[in-house]
């Protein structure tokens, strides 16, 4: 399968859960990928760059593009995959767990796109895919901080397309419901949770970023939001 081939990918928060089956379903569609993640693991891409990265340093995010270019010669996509989350009432969520927030997943996303830009624009085929969630989209409870954070990453992207589109530059949101990770894991979920069982799977969330990233270049997908059928309806 060679979708993606001749294309550079970047993607954030990718050692594992959404991030990973990202990175391997890029790699699987002929893109040579670069997989960044506080740890460092490569999580089974064959041929990858696996690096160290914290995206709360812009200097961190400024040597995994640095070497990413280094490898491949050029960067055509950006995932900004990497984010954290805690659930509960707004008054009980601990203040560590809302500055983390602020600081992955918004201020990662900022750094993310900062860092990565320069090379995107010297592309004729890029791509700026950011990993949002329908908390993004709509205010849901026990979710204040988050939902503040995700509002954020969706405005961010789309204040981005409105900015870079005539420079080439596809800008799209990807807005999943519930997907079965361990995510927030000890912040609001469990594993005995039975909501989980009705979930997405990281494959799925992948899918749709291969979609949007293999349409036509005469078009673009501003946002995509897609939820388990088992999950209800709100507002």
């Amino acid at each position: 399968m060679s979708l993606l081939q001749g294309r550079v990918a970047l993607v954030t928060g990718a050692s594992r859960g959404i991030g990973a089956a990202i990175a391997r379903t890029l790699a699987e569609a002929g893109a040579q990928v670069a997989v960044a993640s506080r740890s460092g693991d490569n999580p089974g891409v064959e041929g990858a760059l696996a690096q160290a990265c914290d995206v709360r340093d812009p200097a961190s995010l400024e040597a995994m593009v640095t070497a990413t270019v280094s490898r491949f010669g050029q960067l055509d996509i950006l995932v900004v995959n990497a984010g954290v989350g805690a659930y509960g009432p707004f008054l009980d969520l601990p203040a560590a767990d809302l500055e983390e927030m602020i600081e992955v997943n918004v201020k990662g996303a900022l750094y993310a796109v900062r860092a990565a830009l320069p090379e995107l624009l010297k592309s004729d085929a890029a791509d700026i895919v950011t990993i949002a969630s329908e908390a993004g989209r709509r205010g849901l409870p026990n979710e204040v901080a988050y939902c503040a954070s995700k509002f954020a990453q969706v405005g961010m992207t789309s204040a981005l397309d409105h900015e870079l589109r005539e420079r080439g530059v596809r800008c799209t949101s990807v807005c999943p419901g519930g997907v079965a990770t361990d995510f927030a894991m000890g912040h609001g979920r469990t594993p005995d949770m039975p909501q989980l069982a009705g979930m997405m799977t990281p494959d799925d969330v992948a899918q749709t970023v291969l979609f949007v990233l293999t349409r036509p270049r005469n078009h673009r997908i501003l946002e995509v939001a897609f939820r388990p059928v088992a999950e209800p309806s709100w507002g």
